[in-house]
């Protein structure tokens, strides 16, 4: 991409519609000025054309012989056409010219008669307008203005008003030039202005376009700088965010990848090295079935994270369904606790709680047996020898609690906001229990938000942990993921 064709192309825009907004602007001035000037004209010659006809109408009355003393008309029309700059013509009702207002008449042709029909407009109407050659009176174009003179209640003559129309084009230069001069100006003004703030409003979006550069290298470091709180800003707001979740889910990746890889790593080694042992003889025979139990819980384990890592994609990927039947969650408790009861016995662990009273849920049956076998699984574990295990109940019509407490050295304040992320393993877990991969927290977590529930840990340091999952009573559709 080239630089600042960001830029460029909005700075052509802008000034495309600038410079479009002002020809238009122009175009619109000039006919208006235009239809003003006429109007303006037209009105000057009729005002001084009517004075001109009373003139000539008050001569021909006073004189009492029904002619027209022509010496004194003359200075009349003399006066006005010097103070409009306009030619006066006295014509009869033929259209043949009577008397004119200049001596040298000799750039008129004045043997062609006035058309009879414009005598008769100026008859019927009282007023005759026209921008032209008057029938050819004239060679150039004139404004011409014609008034009936009345005298003594009757028509005597026709009286016209010209002007040249050169003034017209002397007027549109003045006014085009004025206009260009004041356009070139604002235009400078605002080319000056638009560059700035369209490279204002571009810098984020090109930001933005060099973020995702370094985002497809690997580099989510990259921000936006916030400016406003605009639409670009809120864009820019956004943008950070989605940068900070992908630098996230990167972090998370690369995690995964490397948590899985160790996982897989451990188990794989042991069971390699113990059946190459075997195969070549190292290993003698009557401890060779003591080295296949090895390889048979390390076959277990492997089982068992793949197992997990298939149910966090099916949650990850939102394949998960909820598969609501009523059953009664006390008994799931206690047929899980069963199944550790070997353990327990070794660590000579009291259980304490289990003779609730039933607890009658509408939910998914394996996912929560699956809910209670990793809390069940990870209090046995954390359990101290000779320490207690404690199930605490509640339900009602809306929601269902379980708590599950064992005694034992608790979790550290660090701890505690990290247990249910993936393949995150306490260091007291790494201690006491080689088996565990880390997952089983994080989709229990998730397991109970399917089911719109909430899961939260507490913990004293030295004395106890315990886990409260909460999940409604009654599951209904309206409450599904």
């Amino acid at each position: 991409m080239k630089k600042n064709s960001l830029i460029k192309k909005y700075f052509a825009v802008c000034s495309f519609c600038v410079i479009s907004s002002i020809l238009i602007l122009g175009v619109v001035l000039v006919v208006f000025a235009s239809r003003y000037f006429e109007r303006d004209k037209y009105s000057l010659l009729e005002r001084n054309a009517r004075q001109a006809a009373s003139v000539t109408a008050n001569n021909y009355v006073s004189n009492g012989d029904g002619l027209i003393n022509k010496s004194v008309i003359s200075l009349a029309y003399s006066i006005l056409s010097r103070s409009v700059d306009a030619q006066f013509f006295l014509m009869d009702l033929n259209g043949s010219l009577l008397f004119a207002d200049e001596e040298d008449l000799s750039g008129y042709n004045l043997e062609v008669q006035v058309s009879p029909a414009v005598i008769q407009q100026i008859l019927g109407e009282g007023i005759y307008e026209e921008t032209g050659l008057l029938g050819g009176v004239f060679q150039t174009s004139h404004y011409s203005v014609g008034v009936p003179v009345v005298a003594e209640d009757r028509v005597i003559g026709v009286l016209f008003a010209c002007s040249s129309a050169d003034a017209l084009g002397e007027f549109l230069s003045a006014l085009i030039e004025m206009f260009l001069v004041s356009a070139v100006v604002v235009l400078l003004i605002a080319f000056i202005l638009i560059y700035f703030i369209t490279a204002r409003l571009v810098k984020p979006l090109r930001d933005m376009l060099y973020a995702i550069h370094s985002f497809s290298k690997g580099d989510f470091s990259k921000r936006v700088t916030v400016s406003d709180y605009g639409e670009i800003g809120q864009l820019s707001m956004a943008f950070n965010n989605m940068a900070s979740a992908l630098a996230t889910t990167e972090s998370t990746r690369r995690s995964f990848v490397a948590n899985v890889s160790h996982e897989l790593k451990t188990p794989m080694t042991t069971i390699s090295g113990f059946v190459d042992g075997i195969l070549d003889g190292t290993v003698p025979p009557e401890k060779q079935h003591q080295y296949l139990q090895v390889v048979s819980n390390e076959v277990k384990r492997l089982s068992r994270l793949v197992r997990s890592m298939l149910d966090m994609s099916r949650i990850e990927a939102g394949e998960m369904r909820i598969n609501p039947v009523q059953f009664d969650l006390a008994e799931t408790l206690r047929l899980t606790v069963i199944t550790f009861e070997q353990i327990i016995e070794e660590k000579n662990v009291e259980i304490l709680g289990l003779d609730m009273e039933p607890l009658t849920v509408v939910a998914d049956k394996d996912l929560l047996h699956q809910v209670v076998y990793n809390l069940v699984e990870n209090a046995v574990k954390f359990v101290n020898e000779s320490g207690t295990i404690e199930f605490f109940s509640r339900i009602d019509e809306k929601s269902t609690s379980v708590t599950i407490r064992n005694s034992g050295q608790g979790l550290e304040k660090n701890e505690v906001p990290q247990i249910f992320e993936r393949f995150y393993k306490s260091d007291k877990s790494r201690s006491l229990n080689k088996n565990g991969v880390g997952l089983g927290l994080h989709i229990v977590k998730n397991i109970i938000n399917y089911h719109k529930g909430e899961i939260v840990v507490r913990s004293a340091e030295g004395r106890y942990t315990e886990f409260e999952f909460i999940i409604p009573t009654t599951y209904s559709n309206s409450t599904s993921k």
